[in-house]
């Protein structure tokens, strides 16, 4: 049972009840969630992501951003439970929520929903594993604070209908729907009252609103500290709810809240948003089931557009030179944030930055097609590749298409589409070649959706070399088993690695 909330901004002056507020009926819903049951393909898919969690961290542990960060969690050790994937250990809480929260997204290959916003909705994984290990949590009461956090963070980026809250629209980074979400969650699996959860969430939006110049210009690990940041926010956001602190109010619909100064309140004061939440107490958490798993390093909006490459590559010449162009026809999106509508010069630059070319789908055809794979290696460019991987980036030009548009902000998840029509035009005059695609293989309405074995396929894929098949079963036992593990249990699910060198930066800086 849900109910879709009208959320608008107060008059000038005005004021409005806790009950009628949006963050009061998050808090509800979070607070009365051990009244639920969770179904099994809730419970299962869970399971998946804290896989799925782990090895994209993992494969990332050694990237200078996350040395940064690593560096930072090992000054606190210590002073916390709190476990870092690749070293387990005991550290402090935010500390090591920061740095499993960054590693987790650094390829940009965790889980993804999009709708009248942009997500990765296990952003909140890593903060809730933290404090559970901290606060002695089970792993049932881990479980039912990541079902919670997936709830709410897909309820706030719209569920279809209209409903969500658009941040992008305003240049507003995403980072404030995750705080909300890992607040929520927190707050279910530690089972605190519906006040404390209210202020929590009240602190975690404040004080999470950040632009999104994080991904224009020349990107770097701010991009992938966001979820850290993040993470930090909530945590401290409960921890000053659960000493009786009270939070900015109304968050969002105060005279000077988020939805007045910064969204579509600015500039209308009748503005409203659509919210859909289950009824407290009700309802069953699956949410997390429209989310949906990448397959390839890359921003969503790739992955169909690269599976499809690779699909019609075999029709392809072998010599690349006798392509001519490629067109891309596609949303408004991937042809303006991401493609060429970008007029950005650095996403047809193989010398730019990982952070640029995860974001250019320019370099994903070119790639894929170079290749004609999408492996673990496909951003370590050899000096000798990259002269042919930039002629063929300057032959893809993306166009926009109103019906890719339409599909893309379908409010029916089985008709939304994140893919795209390609044509191959050759210097030879061989007739053009078309592929299309809607939707990556791995969606959960795609070609081939993800089940237990791929999480965990991807898991080995991105990881064999690292760790010892001893530590990898007793990872993906525990992980198995979560809904019955103690809080001892848990450091479980941030691996340590036996077979790779955790590095630790040669530059010396505060920590």
């Amino acid at each position: 049972m849900t109910k879709i909330h009208i959320v608008k901004a107060v008059s000038a002056g005005g004021q409005l009840a806790r009950e009628e507020q949006l963050a009061w009926k998050i808090a509800e819903v979070a607070a009365r969630a051990g009244e639920i049951t969770l179904p099994d393909d809730v419970k299962d898919m869970v399971i998946n992501r804290i896989i799925d969690n782990a090895a994209i961290a993992l494969a990332a542990i050694n990237e200078i951003p996350i040395q940064v960060a690593r560096q930072k969690a090992v000054a606190s050790k210590g002073t916390g439970a709190a476990t870092l994937y690749g070293i387990g250990g005991e550290y402090g809480v935010s500390q090591a929520a920061f740095h499993n929260a960054a590693a987790v997204r650094f390829r940009d290959q965790d889980d993804t929903y999009l709708a009248a916003e942009y997500s990765h909705p296990d952003d909140n994984i890593s903060p809730l594993l933290a404090v559970a290990q901290q606060c002695g949590a089970s792993g049932a009461d881990l479980m039912r604070g990541i079902a919670v956090a997936y709830e709410i963070h897909v309820a706030l980026v719209g569920t279809g209908g209209g409903t969500g809250i658009s941040l992008h629209k305003h240049k507003v980074d995403h980072m404030t729907h995750i705080a909300a979400a890992s607040a929520s969650g927190i707050g279910a699996m530690l089972n605190l009252p519906v006040e404390q959860i209210y202020h929590a969430v009240n602190f975690a939006v404040h004080n999470s609103v950040s632009s999104r110049q994080s991904r224009k210009g020349e990107i770097g690990a701010q991009k992938e500290f966001v979820p850290g940041y993040s993470a930090e926010i909530s945590i401290e956001a409960v921890n000053n709810a659960m000493h009786g602190l009270i939070g900015p109010n109304p968050v969002y619909e105060g005279e000077d809240s988020l939805i007045r100064r910064f969204l579509n309140g600015r500039d209308d004061p009748k503005a409203e948003y659509q919210v859909e939440l289950a009824a407290p107490g009700k309802g069953k958490f699956k949410n997390i089931l429209m989310t949906y798993p990448k397959e390839h390093a890359f921003e969503y909006q790739g992955q169909a557009i690269i599976d499809a490459v690779l699909e019609v590559k075999l029709k392809l010449p072998q010599d690349l030179t006798k392509i001519k162009k490629v067109v891309l026809e596609t949303s408004h999106h991937t042809h303006h944030v991401i493609g060429t509508d970008a007029k950005d010069p650095q996403k047809v630059d193989p010398d730019a930055p990982r952070g640029t070319l995860d974001h250019s789908i320019m370099f994903a055809i070119a790639r894929a097609l170079q290749l004609g794979r999408w492996d673990e290696d496909v951003y370590d460019i050899p000096e000798n590749e990259k002269s042919e991987l930039r002629e063929l980036m300057l032959k893809v030009e993306t166009k926009f298409d109103a019906e890719w548009e339409r599909k893309y902000h379908s409010t029916d998840p089985r008709e939304q589409a994140m893919g795209g029509r390609l044509i191959f035009s050759f210097t030879d005059g061989t007739p053009d070649i078309e592929v299309t695609k809607e939707r990556a293989n791995a969606h959960c309405y795609g070609a081939t959706p993800w089940g237990r074995e791929n999480y965990i396929g991807k898991f080995d894929k991105l990881t064999r070399a690292m760790i010892s098949p001893e530590l990898r079963e007793a990872f993906l036992a525990a992980a198995a088993d979560l809904e019955s593990l103690g809080c001892d249990g848990l450091v479980a699910l941030t691996p340590p690695l036996d077979r790779a060198p955790i590095l630790m930066p040669e530059i010396e800086g505060i920590y």
